[in-house]
């Protein structure tokens, strides 16, 4: 067993622009690493307020030379990678992980920290698309001579998740509460604080292999969706909707919320599996009597506006952040008959 990353050693997070890397990143540097982060766009790295505190170098993850470069005398990487936002992003997926394995591999890189989703039981080949994309990046990556430590979250709570948005949007836009018949599956979902600390957790005291990460309550999707509205003060009928499979719904929810289509899609595919921890192990990556939030206390913290009158490192993490994507925080205003033809247009088959 290699010695874990200490302060003053380098970190690289990749996918530092993202909900997760861009809270991260302020973490790290609190703690006294070095932090390299890498970017597509400089003007997205510009938008995190802690920019100045960061190394950053462009790193289009495609591109195995820019990689190789990106990685040069890290100890450790995160890796936030997820490209679901194209058709053919399982393939995207493997080859950047693949570009990524082997510059870990040529620099020595001590650790790697993947945040991945929780794989259900099974054969792998009855996993969606998504699922079986995180698995086959894990594969991957866990081939390489480094300390891996993978963690498989299921629903991350906190303004400017993409779970979380989706599940925002759509509870607020629609007059009722539409719930598929087949919708039986059971998550467990956990707060970006808690997922936070444990990622901190896996850096410096995480011993290599696989934790599923969940908070204390497992509950079926259509009761989460139902504690959030009592969250939020709605008022939804709930109406059983059958016939609806996967496809219809997630071309609707593309369709009525401002999250990217394809991610929509590519999420909401996974809802016919149970996403819920196997274990509690991951519990040995927090400090000793840290207590995990529960489901209804994250909702009202994701659901509190953020004080703008405060700096963002003294913010709450599970409140929207100023390098949130524009449709986080519940979105854009758009009239709702407008959304509605929207998603007709998305579901009707093309006149002829």
């Amino acid at each position: 067993m290699v010695s874990a990353p200490a302060p003053g050693d380098l970190v690289l997070v990749t996918g530092a622009t993202g909900y997760i890397g861009g809270r991260l990143v302020p973490r790290l540097l609190d703690l006294g690493y070095r932090v390299r982060v890498t970017h597509t766009d400089p003007s997205q790295v510009k938008r995190a307020w802690w920019s100045d505190r960061v190394d950053t170098v462009p790193m289009d993850v495609g591109d195995p030379d820019q990689v190789l470069a990106a990685c040069a005398g890290a100890a450790a990487v995160f890796y936030l990678m997820h490209g679901m936002t194209s058709a053919n992003f399982a393939e995207r997926e493997r080859r950047a992980a693949e570009n990524m394995a082997a510059a870990v591999t040529r620099h020595g890189v001590r650790r790697v920290v993947y945040l991945s989703g929780i794989v259900p039981p099974g054969p792998p080949g009855q996993l969606s698309p998504h699922l079986q994309s995180r698995w086959q990046v894990e594969r991957i990556l866990t081939a390489t001579p480094a300390e891996v430590v993978t963690l498989r979250a299921a629903v991350v709570l906190g303004s400017g998740s993409t779970s979380f948005e989706i599940i925002r949007q759509i509870s607020e836009r629609l007059p009722v509460a539409a719930v598929p018949t087949w919708l039986h599956a059971r998550v467990q979902p956990i707060a970006v604080v808690d997922v936070l600390e444990a990622l901190v957790g896996a850096l410096t005291t995480g011993v290599a292999g696989s934790y599923d990460v969940g908070g204390p309550t497992v509950l079926p999707y259509r009761e989460l969706l139902a504690v959030y509205a009592a969250r939020a003060g709605l008022s939804r009928p709930r109406v059983a909707v059958p016939f609806l499979s996967t496809d219809l719904i997630g071309a609707l929810t593309a369709a009525l919320t401002d999250v990217p289509g394809a991610t929509v899609q590519a999420l909401v595919e996974s809802l016919r599996h149970d996403m819920v921890a196997a274990d509690d192990r991951f519990l040995a990556l927090l400090p000793p009597g840290y207590p995990l939030l529960e489901v209804g206390e994250s909702i009202e913290r994701a659901l509190a506006p953020a004080d703008t009158g405060v700096p963002p490192a003294r913010r709450d993490p599970m409140s929207r952040m100023p390098q949130d994507p524009f449709w986080t925080g519940g979105g854009v205003p758009r009239p709702f008959a407008v959304r509605v033809l929207d998603a007709l247009a998305a579901v009707l088959p093309e006149r002829r």
